[in-house]
């Protein structure tokens, strides 16, 4: 069985470190992006506004997906617990 380091060599292991500083660095880039919209409202089209909301959206959705992934990861650290204080 092949590993995915040997299918990619370029994967890094996603950890949640660098889960959180691509999710910061895709919000720092939308909130720049709104900015120089927002700056320049003359030289603004309709196609600028919706590609900025559909990525709006892909960020919160991912925002979404972290906050339940924290959410499930302090479920399993609780259940843990409340198994070893059974004991």
């Amino acid at each position: 069985m092949s590993t995915p380091n040997s299918q990619n060599p370029n994967a890094k292991p996603l950890t949640f470190i660098s889960l959180i500083t691509a999710y910061n660095r895709l919000q720092s880039n939308l909130v720049l992006q709104v900015r120089s919209l927002a700056s320049n409202m003359s030289a603004a089209n309709p196609g600028s506004f919706i590609l900025l909301q559909f990525q709006m959206s892909q960020v919160q959705q991912m925002g979404d997906s972290i906050s339940n992934l924290i959410n499930q990861v302090n479920k399993i650290i609780g259940t843990t617990i409340s198994n070893q204080q059974g004991r």
